[in-house]
């Protein structure tokens, strides 16, 4: 898998090592398209090789490097670019190629603290970066890569509960199985209708997608709905229960993330929204915690190997 950059004297290829065992996974840019990048977890290392092809006779430099950086952007300030993360390494001294050139480069067990995200405002990502400084103009090429946090929580069955209700008109009330889950997991709940005098016709869940992004006193919120739950159509009586399950799997999700490096959170929330005749809206919301599990196809994998 190689990636080419073009230069006025040179042309940058950058080549990741162990291309055909990595897993590859969807990331979006900024545009909003999905591309595939190569995959790395928090303590891995990031190595390959950098290849250089003259188109000229000759390439007179001030030295070679390439760099392995985190950063996260604001694309309201594209100006301003913050590094969380910035590693180099020397490829060559300043001098002069006569002929084209490749260098092996090895960043050993980096800590990725953050996971890979493109959001309305604002986008995190990792990329190796080449650069061959001239003195009138560098060369450059980048590479994005993908990078997965991994978590783990104890398998304790914390449920929670909610209610909504209006005075002498509505009591309902809404029982999920726990307050945090993984995103292959299942929301499972049962909601009791205990109080029912409007004449409630829709019912549904959804979860909510709030990032929060910059700092005071500029901060700017995005709510987003990113799944769905038709929970009932039709009048519900007092006394009846109604059993909820929502797959998460079918939903394009990211772990939550709070106060990342200062700049940005991304929350998620549950919201029950009831509906009656006269088109008045009922709503609820109660924050989950989502989380991303070790694929355990990966784990088997890597359990093999040893």
């Amino acid at each position: 898998m190689s990636f080419f950059g073009l230069g006025q004297s040179a042309e940058i290829e950058i080549q990741l090592a162990d291309v055909e065992k990595r897993k590859k996974v969807d990331v979006r840019n900024e545009e909003g398209k999905k591309e595939k990048l190569m995959l790395y977890l928090d303590g891995e290392t990031v190595s390959g090789k950098v290849h250089i092809s003259l188109k000229g006779r000759k390439l007179e430099h001030h030295g070679i490097r390439v760099e392995f950086i985190g950063q996260i952007e604001m694309f309201y300030d594209r100006g301003n670019h913050h590094d969380f993360l910035s590693l180099v390494r020397q490829l060559d001294p300043p001098g002069e190629l006569t002929k084209s050139a490749t260098y092996d480069f090895e960043f050993l067990h980096v800590d990725k603290p953050y996971e890979t995200y493109t959001g309305t405002n604002v986008r995190l990502r990792y990329f190796l970066r080449v650069v061959v400084l001239r003195r009138i103009s560098d060369i450059t090429k980048e590479l994005d890569v993908a990078v997965h946090t991994l978590s783990s929580f104890p398998d304790m069955v914390n449920s929670l509960k909610m209610e909504v209700g209006i005075e002498d008109c509505l009591h309902i009330e809404f029982e999920y199985n726990k307050s945090k889950y993984h995103l292959r997991d299942i929301v499972v709940g049962k909601i009791y209708f205990l109080l029912v005098r409007i004449k409630i016709k829709h019912m549904e869940l959804a979860i909510i997608k709030k990032e929060t992004s910059g700092t005071p006193p500029n901060i700017y919120t995005e709510n987003e709905q990113v799944a769905k739950y038709e929970i009932m159509d039709g009048a519900p009586v007092r006394g009846e229960s109604i059993p909820i399950r929502l797959f998460l799997s079918g939903y394009d999700l990211n772990p939550t993330m709070r106060d990342i490096n200062k700049k940005f959170s991304v929350r998620y929330y549950l919201n029950l929204v009831l509906v009656d005749e006269e088109e008045r809206r009922y709503f609820k919301q109660q924050e989950i915690v989502l989380w991303r599990k070790a694929d355990p196809k990966a784990t088997r994998k890597a359990s093999t190997k040893k």
